[in-house]
């Protein structure tokens, strides 16, 4: 069999179109545009890329986007600084720190400063604590959006067996919690998982974000099962891959999604509407 394609692009555009509708609505309220701001340290040129994109996806559908650098030789001191002030400023509804960081800064430092009311790729303990809790909060932007495109091709959830290969705070961890939330039965793996492959061949929902490049192979998924592949694995040629092996998966699995084009438009789609989310909430009443 070959598989059908979990089409991201398609989903996300769909996503999007939504996006820019609620985008012109509060526009109309609070007399400005919602406004992301992405925290950047220069030194990593996929980072700067991606945040650019971003800016580019927020132009597109009516959100304004600011681009706020922290000096490179600087310390979390600098970072926390830059967060108070945009947790501050009224004009930014959303937040994001563009990852990785360099060794002199921390995560840690991020969760205990970004306001949660503006944190729209919840990476802060009071998002994560809505998250397990099945409590209404933002919700990171890269799981919801793998969802989200099952949702789009109408693949049922409720009731399924999922594996999700990965326990990352950023994607593997939300994960589970949204599958279970779905009413799935989850088992998440990681690199103390014995038997991976008998986990996978469980699974009528296979989620692998391992950043491992091709780590799951044909034999490793059931005849008929859902992959959705979160990878994103840069070659030295600047080719994409995925922590699935496509060409051999696509033979059994019934769909798979694609790098690129699967799960990464999704993300960005759903970090936007977070965005108009976040900025509803200052409109209130008024929408």
């Amino acid at each position: 069999m070959t598989a059908q394609l979990l089409d991201g692009s398609a989903a996300s555009a769909a996503i999007r179109q939504a996006v820019a509708r609620e985008a012109a609505a509060i526009t109309a309220v609070l007399r400005r545009p919602p406004c992301l701001a992405t925290v950047i340290v220069p030194g990593d040129a996929s980072s700067g890329a991606y945040a650019r994109a971003i800016s580019r996806a927020c132009g597109r559908v009516g959100i304004e986007a600011r681009l706020v650098e922290v000096p490179a030789d600087g310390t979390d001191h600098d970072l926390v600084a830059c967060l108070e002030r945009l947790n501050a400023d009224d004009e930014v509804h959303g937040v994001i720190v563009q990852m990785p960081l360099p060794a002199t800064f921390s995560v840690a430092a991020v969760g205990a400063t970004l306001s949660p009311r503006k944190d729209v790729d919840g990476v802060t303990p009071e998002s994560a604590g809505l998250l397990a809790t099945g409590r209404p909060g933002l919700v990171p932007a890269t799981p919801l959006g793998g969802l989200e495109l099952l949702r789009h091709h109408g693949l049922e959830v409720r009731g399924a067996r999922a594996t999700v290969v990965g326990r990352s705070v950023v994607i593997g961890r939300p994960l589970a919690l949204l599958l279970i939330t779905a009413g799935a039965t989850v088992t998440v793996c990681h690199t103390a998982t014995r038997n991976l492959k008998e986990a996978c061949l469980d699974a009528e929902l296979l989620f692998v974000a391992a950043g491992r490049r091709g780590l799951i192979s044909g034999d490793m998924v059931a005849p008929g099962a859902v992959v959705v592949d979160f990878g994103t694995t840069v070659d030295a040629h600047g080719q994409m891959h995925g922590d699935v092996d496509f060409a051999s998966v696509s033979q059994v699995a019934a769909w798979v999604s694609p790098v690129p084009g699967g799960t990464l438009p999704m993300t960005t789609a759903v970090l936007l509407r977070n965005v108009v989310t976040a900025a509803r909430a200052v409109a209130g009443g008024s929408l």
